[in-house]
């Protein structure tokens, strides 16, 4: 027993004298070498971002409560239903009167997007007593809404499956 641990000592000073006359600067571009070697799917990763729908919702008025985007793929409960119809939802905290909602891994096809702004938390677009809205909200292609929410067909876009960048205004 105290042989192996004599050859393990001996083993750890031959190391240890081996590391001591190699220069700092060449230990250290070995070991980044060895790293970048050892994980490269985390190298090719950081350099493919995945493509998607990236949406940037202009004019919130406050940073209270959160932004809720839905995308939908037909005009079935557009725009009220987000939660029942829509094809996928964010929900996203608002950063100084700024958001930012991604769709990724989104296949081809046509897309309408509805956009509130949730200021009550409560998961609908607050109204008053007459119907209007009191919350921000907002539909692609920025179409307004006038005495009714705008239909499918309006706010419908093409998205052919590679990045897309868009802007959507909010109204209040």
């Amino acid at each position: 027993m105290s042989e192996s641990v004599d050859q393990q000592c001996t083993l750890t000073s031959t190391v240890a004298d081996l590391a001591g006359r190699v220069p700092m600067g060449l230990r250290y571009i070995t070991v980044c070498g060895l790293l970048a070697v050892a994980h490269p799917p985390a190298i090719a990763l950081a350099e493919e971002p995945y493509a998607g729908i990236h949406v940037t919702i202009l004019d919130i008025r406050n940073s209270t409560g959160k932004v809720a985007c839905a995308l939908f793929e037909s005009s079935e409960g557009f725009p009220k239903e987000f939660v029942k119809s829509a094809t996928n939802i964010g929900m996203l905290e608002i950063k100084d009167t700024r958001a930012r909602c991604h769709f990724l891994d989104i296949p081809a096809g046509r897309y309408a997007l509805a956009v509130i702004h949730d200021e009550n938390l409560d998961g609908e677009l607050a109204t008053n007593w007459l119907g209007v809205p009191t919350e921000g909200y907002g539909f692609s292609n920025d179409v307004t809404a006038t005495l009714s929410a705008p239909s499918f067909e309006d706010a419908r876009f093409e998205y052919d499956g590679r990045d897309l960048d868009m802007t959507i205004s909010l109204n209040y």
